[in-house]
């Protein structure tokens, strides 16, 4: 059944917008006074290509990622008058490209199908973050997209810890909590490999991720692979449901969103108000 939050409102046209940053120059996506923005710097280029006389056209992302993080594969979306679209659809991501830093790009901007909303329509997020612990420190000219830990990772150790925290649970001590907001994460994927570069690279996937969530489980598992915890540790962390001081939230230029992913078309309006529904666990072992 369809939420009339969903419907776009007569006269404007809902555009899916691909994109991508560097967060290094960026105090996160969301706008915020006085400080630079990948939302700002959008909506103000948005504004400038379109010629339009309101203040700004608002996107909705995705991922709200935090100060520092980067992104390969995000997504948002923006309303814009029908004539708008009509005269900008096949030069819009040339002109945003123009207009744009270069440090976010606009690689597609195409009409959206009903329904579909750029946040509540998603069903998975994936993130990577990427570690060095070469002795000598990370190759310079990657440095604002890999972490140095010094220390020797033991990958298969972060694998079966990593593998304990899988499934649906309360995620609370790997979250900053929020007023009104639920810390119940489905965690889809959590795995680690070294790669043929040395780099140790982390893929974490799940329905959707609270504040510091990918960060703090990061920095646990940081701990499991240099041997300062046991592979247990962090599933008792979880099942605690408790913040950890010996958790540390990882720097934040480690981490990229790779991917989102959403449902087929008519699917869209069921998944917009499953991602509404504030989730709670099922009785059991989780509570």
């Amino acid at each position: 059944m369809s939420d009339e939050r969903d419907r776009v409102p007569p006269g404007l046209v809902r555009v899916r917008l691909d994109l991508s940053y560097d967060g290094r120059g960026f105090s996160g996506w969301a706008r915020q006074e006085g400080r630079r923005t990948v939302q700002a710097e959008i909506e103000e280029a948005l504004r400038v290509v379109t010629r339009s006389r309101a203040e700004r056209y608002e996107l909705t992302v995705a991922g709200r990622t935090d100060a520092g993080v980067h992104a390969r594969g995000q997504v948002a979306h923006v309303d814009l008058p029908e004539e708008v679209w009509a005269e900008q659809h096949d030069r819009l991501v040339r002109r945003l490209a123009g207009r744009l830093p270069q440090d976010v790009r606009v690689w597609r901007a195409a009409r959206a199908p009903e329904f579909f909303n750029a946040r509540f329509s998603a069903i998975w997020r994936r993130y990577a973050y990427r570690v060095s612990d070469q002795p000598g420190g990370v190759d310079p000219l990657l440095r604002g997209h890999v972490l140095w830990h010094n220390w020797p990772l033991d990958v298969a150790a972060m694998n079966e810890a990593s593998r304990r925290l899988l499934g649906e649970h309360d995620f609370a001590a790997f979250c900053k909590r929020r007023e009104g907001a639920t810390t119940i994460r489905a965690l889809r994927d959590l795995r680690w490999e070294r790669r043929p570069d040395g780099i140790v690279e982390g893929t974490v996937e799940a329905d959707a991720f609270c504040h510091n969530m990918v960060r703090s489980l990061v920095g646990a598992l940081l701990f499991v692979g240099d041997g300062h915890r046991a592979p247990e540790w962090p599933a008792a962390v979880l099942a605690a449901r408790t913040r950890d001081s010996a958790v540390h939230v990882v720097r934040p230029h480690g981490l990229t969103l790779e991917k989102v992913a959403y449902p087929p078309d008519d699917a869209l309006a069921a998944r917009n108000a499953e991602a509404r529904n504030l989730r709670t666990l099922a009785a059991g072992p989780e509570g």
